[in-house]
């Protein structure tokens, strides 16, 4: 007889979290359903999420421990052999100097199993040299929104963005990157809001604008500081919310008005009647959203970008209601939850501050351990050049793949060879994985019970449907073992299930405290804050006060520094990464065979002049290079970029984009990498 049940779980690709059923026929996923009931989808897929299955049952799926072999190759092990060569190679180099460890938590994984990583990287190693790719796409928003609002995440829910009159669009796809986030913008659309979407690029999200503003990568802080200047100018800025709710508002004043229209215009290539337009719209809504993602977090001045977008939601009002306020779209289904669970350097669970001593005995506390070290980590970018500079002798990397998403391939690559020692725990062998010398078979979503946070702080519960392959095992089991392998007190790992670390993990992160297994069966589940059983959760956060200790918001101005590397005769182009509608990163979406099918290889976009100019037709393969490397790619011929730039989807190993972009200079305030903006020459091939 076959046996056939649903199984209720959420997406595992962007931050947005939908709702999905998993079709369990015999023990295998064979499909994807529907879930009506879901709040955040209503039923609804894009691509991604109807095809996500697709992956589970791959044949090249990591299914037991392997060593690498004095001659390269790897051997498979048994995991008692695997876990005790990682426990006696961490622990001689932690007896050295525990700061030579480096660790990166999974951004793809429950809440759980990153809580445990920082754990194990805290409590058993010493280190707090503990990141993940938040650093690399959303690290600006977490640095950003704390200086000005308090709390680095999402002020409202999702639905409330239906309910704007005026939406304003910065550095964000959603029609490609979050869908059916995209989907409610468009309901705002039909409820009479006006679109504005500033970008580099005329994306399928700028084709449902009213107003749509080109501008030139890494002209967003020029561009924002000149939307205040009108506004401040037009006497359009809300005097009772900036008196009553805000400080520092001289100091905002003072640096935009240095930002005339004809200035912007030099450094940002805008159309000044149109950003006149666009402020004009913005500022005189009663209820105006702004909404951007990676496009202006990928910066050197990523953090700055996030601190403006505040700053002109504040100037304006425009905060503590549904229908405004700063949504910022994270990118991967739990990077808002791995940043909440304290898998940064700088904070403990909870954004709780490493150097704040009181932290750190609550800390001390909940896990009955002594810590030892008040000062933070380092970044994952920094982990890197560490690495090759001999500094880290290694790393234990879950389920990133920084040889694909971290900026400078090639400096990635010399780092990971450099290393000593280097543990990699994934699904299937990843390009970085090819560079250990240990790979663990990790248990996949659908595979293990947990909760995802998504980008509007909902915290969800993600179920299991089916067993690991082989012997794979949940990352938070695979840490237990090793961690009492290497002296940790038995009683400290003794996690029998998940929802055990969950409830560990609550009473340590003040957002979660509220909330538990039986609050969390509900589709809608719960926002954080949630400080108590009692408590509804928030899904619109700021009301009444800010959630700086004062309540007040503060403006923090920001002056305009530009990208780290501008076009020049050798390299006359600006080079910028994107993702596309059907896929996200490359070890889950390409292994996808529909999803695989309808975007099977990368491409380059360039401006119909500037391949005129180039000689270049469209689908001919062309060279792309910079000065960090070089890719082979095809060539997409469009008016739907700026001229002068050019745009790389960032997915495809064989033609990575990140061969090509830079990680020289980071931003001083998130240690975030310029991803967006670099100089690049395309050549054809004779």
């Amino acid at each position: 007889m076959i046996e056939m049940k649903y199984v209720p779980t959420i997406c595992p690709y962007c931050g947005t979290g939908c709702g999905l059923n998993l079709v369990v026929v015999d023990e295998k996923v064979v499909g994807v359903e529907p879930w009506k009931r879901h709040p955040v989808n209503e039923g609804k897929l894009c691509p991604k999420g109807m095809f996500s299955h697709e992956f589970i049952h791959r044949e090249d799926r990591l299914t037991k421990p392997l060593i690498k072999q004095p001659n390269g190759e790897f051997k498979e092990s048994s995991w008692n052999e695997a876990t005790d060569l990682i426990a006696n190679k961490l622990g001689e180099i932690k007896s050295e100097n525990p700061d030579n460890i480096g660790f990166l938590a999974c951004a793809r994984s429950p809440n759980e199993n990153i809580y445990v990583t920082q754990k194990f990287a805290r409590k058993v190693i010493g280190t707090h040299n503990v990141d993940h790719c938040a650093r690399i796409c959303h690290g600006p928003t977490v640095a950003g929104l704390a200086r000005t609002f308090g709390s680095g995440a999402m002020t409202n829910d999702f639905k409330s963005i239906e309910e704007a009159d005026v939406i304003f669009i910065i550095g964000s796809n959603n029609m490609e990157a979050h869908p059916l986030f995209g989907r409610r913008v468009i309901r705002a659309k039909k409820n009479g809001a006006k679109i504005i979407v500033a970008d580099p690029r005329f994306t399928p999200t700028a084709k449902l604008a009213d107003i749509y503003m080109e501008f030139r990568s890494g002209g967003d802080v020029p561009l924002l500081n000149a939307m205040m200047k009108i506004i401040i100018d037009e006497g359009l800025q809300d005097d009772e919310f900036i008196k009553n709710r805000t400080k520092n508002y001289q100091r905002l004043k003072e640096v935009v008005s240095k930002y005339d229209l004809k200035k912007v215009s030099e450094i940002a290539e805008v159309n000044v009647e149109k950003l006149v337009e666009a402020t004009m719209l913005y500022a005189k809504a009663d209820k105006a959203a702004i909404v951007y993602s990676l496009g202006i977090t990928e910066h050197r001045h990523g953090a700055d970008n996030v601190m403006s977008t505040a700053n002109l939601a504040m100037l304006t009002g425009n905060i503590g209601r549904d229908g405004t306020g700063v949504n910022p779209l994270r990118g991967q289904n739990n990077v808002q939850g791995a940043c909440d669970m304290g898998a940064l350097p700088t904070d403990y669970p909870g954004y709780q501050k490493v150097v704040d001593v009181d932290a750190k005995r609550r800390v001390e506390q909940n896990w009955t351990c002594t810590l030892d070290d008040c000062a933070p980590g380092l970044t994952v970018v920094e982990m890197i050049h560490a690495a090759a500079a001999g500094n880290i002798k290694a790393m234990y990397i879950t389920g990133e793949d920084p040889v694909l998403s971290d900026p400078d391939t090639n400096h990635v690559i010399e780092a990971m060879e450099n290393l000593d020692f280097l543990v990699v725990q994934d699904i299937f062998m990843s390009e970085t994985g090819r560079y250990a010398d240990v790979v663990l078979p990790a248990a996949g979503w659908g595979e293990q019970e947990g909760t995802f946070t998504n980008g509007e702080r909902r915290v969800q519960l993600v179920r299991k449907a089916v067993n690991p392959p082989g012997e794979a095992k949940v990352d938070w089991e695979i840490m237990k073992e090793i961690a009492v392998k290497m002296g940790a007190e038995p009683e400290q790992f003794t996690y029998e299930n998940a929802e055990e670390i969950f409830d560990e993990m609550r009473e340590i992160t003040p957002q979660y405290k509220g909330m538990n297994r039986e609050r969390l069966e509900r589709p809608e589940a719960l926002h954080w804050p949630c400080p108590d059983e009692n408590h509804p959760g928030t899904g619109l956060m700021h009301v009444d006060t800010f959630a700086h200790p004062d309540g007040m918001g503060v403006f923090e101005p920001a002056e305009y520094i530009g990208p780290s590397e501008l076009p020049d005769k050798d390299y006359p182009l600006i080079l910028t990464t994107t993702r596309t509608l059907f896929h996200y990163h490359a070890s889950m979406t390409r292994r996808c065979k529909t999803l695989d099918n309808e975007l099977p290889m990368g491409y380059v976009e360039i401006h119909t002049n500037d391949a005129k100019k180039l000689g270049i037709l469209n689908r001919e393969f062309v060279k792309v290079k910079s000065r960090r490397g070089e890719i082979e790619i095809s060539a997409r011929v469009t008016d739907d970029i700026k001229e002068g730039e050019i745009n790389i989807p960032m997915h495809f190993a064989e033609a990575s984009a990140n061969r090509l972009t830079t990680s020289k200079e980071l931003d001083p305030k998130s240690k975030m990498a310029e991803l967006k903006v670099c100089a690049a020459v395309v050549e054809k091939i004779e």
